[in-house]
């Protein structure tokens, strides 16, 4: 299925019923009256969080929605029926702005939640509503209201506890593909990846979701390579894990290059909890590990864990230490997990088995 995170939909509310003009017509009864009933209310337009979505595919081939018109009103008092309501139902994480792309309308970030987009018009009086002492053969009936139309945009953030930021080639994608059973594209050039991917890791019997974005590079925020578009889903992650390769001629600079576009784009990313990981050890002997390390340390002005989804080396270290940061913003304490304890040469036979 193709990933698409934004569309722009037509929406348009039920008009409300008409009312109904009648008199009532019965054997042995004069002067019956007016009887005529209210028009039926126009169907509600509704957005709804659902499970088992992850894309806004849907909305490339279905761009408007409407709700359905109020029945009319009809004689004997009889009110019209009311219009059917339309669902738009979008994944979890999912955000709902106005035409100008800005003004938001509401965040769906829980499953099932719902939210009324645009009311359905009220149906119209019928003209036993304006019998009077003095008009008591009223002629005319009400109009329904017309509903609301207006043209919003769908923008999707993916819901994940935790994300995979860098340079192209830095090895997210590996990464994912080494700790989660999703398969991303994996190549050795450029932009292999193209859409965010998800996946679900487990360590010590504690499972959270990561979240890999195209890689990004200088200018990303002015819209150099695919630019800066897919941040939007690391926004919601409650740690980052930056991933510098060590094939790098310059780990610093590559250091320097992704944080000064995550500050460029803003919404608090680089105030996110960071760890920083020299990925692709296996690459390099011990006089370049040690190299590279002192250089990215000096340049970060933290202590980057050495990791190789190749071999193995160092993975177990980096999903514990997200899991850490992530039970503690959550409010929770991580348990012992010596039970379940996994050396890195044990993880490497397993990955080697799947």
């Amino acid at each position: 299925m193709k990933f698409l995170d934004q569309a722009r939909v037509y929406i348009r509310s039920g008009d409300g019923g008409a009312g109904s003009v009648s008199f009532h017509r019965e054997k042995f009864i004069e002067f019956g009256g007016p009887d005529g009933g209210d028009g039926g209310r126009g169907g509600d337009v509704w957005v709804e969080a659902v499970n088992g979505l992850n894309t806004l595919i849907d909305y490339r081939f279905q761009q408007h929605c409407k709700a359905e018109t109020g029945g009319h009103g009809m004689g004997r008092n009889r009110t019209g029926a009311k219009g059917g309501e339309a669902v738009l139902k979008v994944p979890v994480g999912t955000q709902i702005f106005e035409e100008d792309n800005e003004t938001l309308i509401v965040d769906m970030t829980k499953e099932g939640q719902r939210y009324r987009l645009a009311a359905g018009g009220n149906g119209g009086f019928g003209n036993a509503h304006f019998k009077t002492s003095t008009n008591q053969a009223p002629r005319h009936a009400n109009p329904g209201l017309e509903g609301v139309e207006k043209w919003i945009w769908l923008r999707l953030k993916l819901i994940a506890d935790a994300g995979l930021v860098g340079l192209p080639n830095a090895g997210k994608s590996t990464f994912l593909a080494a700790v989660t059973r999703a398969r991303p594209k994996i190549a050795n050039y450029p932009f292999t990846t193209l859409h965010p991917n998800l996946g679900v890791a487990s360590v010590d019997g504690s499972e959270f979701v990561l979240a890999d974005i195209p890689g990004l590079i200088e200018g990303a925020h002015e819209g150099v390579g695919i630019g800066d578009r897919f941040l939007g889903h690391v926004e919601r992650n409650r740690v980052l894990l930056h991933l510098v390769s060590g094939q790098e001629e310059d780990v610093a600079k590559a250091y320097r290059t992704v944080v000064n576009e995550l500050d460029a784009y803003g919404h608090g990313l680089t105030d996110k909890p960071e760890i920083l990981a020299l990925s692709q050890i296996d690459t390099l002997d011990e006089d370049e590990r040690r190299e590279k390390l002192e250089a990215l340390a000096a340049a970060s002005g933290k202590t980057p864990m050495m990791l190789s989804a190749a071999t193995g080396e160092g993975m177990q270290a980096a999903l514990r230490a997200l899991r850490t940061i992530i039970l503690e913003s959550k409010g929770s304490e991580p348990s012992d997990g010596s039970d379940d304890f996994q050396d890195d040469a044990d993880w490497a036979a397993d990955a080697d088995r799947r």
